[in-house]
């Protein structure tokens, strides 16, 4: 079995946005398997309190994903520590409400991409030509199915998913044949303390540690991409094909997110 799927010891996983959420779940779920973790996100307290509770050996390392610099002296120490991971995850996220109409705004926008989509280029960046000479490694994206139609309210949130998709894509076919693969998730809606403050309905949620189990069953077995759970699959194929007019006119009395939360 090759090093970028083994199940048990041995196995190396480096993680974003690991201190809560999904991104604790997946933490949990590979230290079960015996994995040696890099745990990478913004909060050092949350962070630290995590590693502790984990069983095996890991490395805690706050860094902001927004910040290429930290990321690459993160990805560093983790390779010094335990050697080339087998498995990235580049978890990290922020989403928020936003309306172009309003100038304060704008920052959010600004936060939002540059977590969402320039903190996963800046999480691979750093293993990507030591995998390919090793000709193993999955890089593993969390998308969202919020990225297949822009969302009323969430246009900064919507976009950076889109744009995540479509990095990802292009990230997969420059490593065809390499052996590295290149994971898309697109998860629906997860319990987290994202999601959480969500004022209307979430068809088919998910608890984090459920959707953890069955994202690292897809990325063990390499697939370029999935939503999970599966229904929310079938809801963004109807999503895609969906004409504009009806789109419309269905999505703009959905809930929205609210403004203004803290990034």
């Amino acid at each position: 079995m090759s090093g970028s799927s083994r199940a048990g010891s041995g196995l190396r996983v480096f993680l974003t946005g690991a201190s809560s959420g999904l991104g604790e779940a997946f933490a949990r779920h590979y230290a079960q398997r015996g994995a040696s973790l890099g745990l990478v996100a913004r909060r050092g307290d949350a962070l630290a309190g995590l590693t502790a509770s984990l069983p095996g050996e890991h490395l805690a390392l706050p860094a902001d994903v927004g910040d290429a610099a930290a990321l690459a002296a993160a990805a560093e120490a983790y390779i010094a520590r335990f050697g080339v991971p087998d498995i990235v995850i580049a978890n990290a996220g922020v989403s928020v409400g936003t309306l172009t109409e309003y100038p304060e705004d704008l920052s959010a926008f600004d936060r939002v991409l540059r977590t969402n989509v320039s903190g996963m280029v800046a999480s691979f960046q750093p293993f990507v030509a030591a995998m390919r000479e090793r000709g193993a490694g999955r890089l593993v994206g969390i998308a969202s199915v919020a990225g297949i139609r822009g969302l009323p309210g969430a246009g900064a949130y919507s976009a950076s998913k889109a744009a995540a998709i479509a990095y990802l894509e292009s990230l997969r076919v420059e490593l065809h044949g390499t052996g590295v693969r290149v994971v898309t998730l697109a998860p629906g809606y997860i319990e987290t303390p994202m999601t959480a403050i969500n004022p209307y309905p979430m068809p088919f949620i998910l608890p984090a540690a459920e959707a953890a189990r069955r994202m690292a069953k897809i990325i063990d077995a390499g697939r370029g991409y999935a939503v999970v759970p599966w229904q929310m699959g079938v809801v963004a194929r109807l999503l895609r094909v969906l004409p504009n007019p009806v789109f419309d006119a269905v999505f703009a009395r959905a809930g929205r997110k609210p403004r203004g939360l803290p990034l």
